[in-house]
């Protein structure tokens, strides 16, 4: 059970600074233009970029929300596809994942 309150405080610690990162990329996209047209044209560009670091956040994020919903379901290291066990090093390096190598590879495929 040590190991996976571990791993839930470590999904949770990793959730709280994506969700900080989503806020601070709001707010400053929410700021006003600067009048120089120069100058907007240079954060438009900021924002584009900045569009795609939320939007990688954001598919983070729904992640580890369902890989703590897995965790508390019980279901957490099974493969959601095939429902085959997830190996331990896939997990090791990446916490959130919900499918085995073989599922994940042919969905990207």
């Amino acid at each position: 059970m040590a190991g996976q309150d571990a791993l839930r405080q470590a999904l949770a610690d990793r959730l709280a600074v994506l969700q900080g990162r989503v806020e601070r990329i709001e707010t400053e996209m929410a700021r006003p233009l600067d009048a120089d047209f120069v100058e907007q044209a240079v954060d438009r560009e900021d924002d584009e970029a900045e569009d795609a670091l939320e939007s990688a956040a954001l598919v983070e994020i729904a992640a580890i929300r369902a890989a703590l919903a897995r965790l508390t379901a019980g279901t957490y290291g099974a493969c959601v596809t095939c429902g085959e066990e997830i190996a331990p090093a896939r997990l090791e390096a990446m916490p959130a994942a919900s499918q085995c190598i073989a599922c994940a590879s042919a969905a990207t495929g």
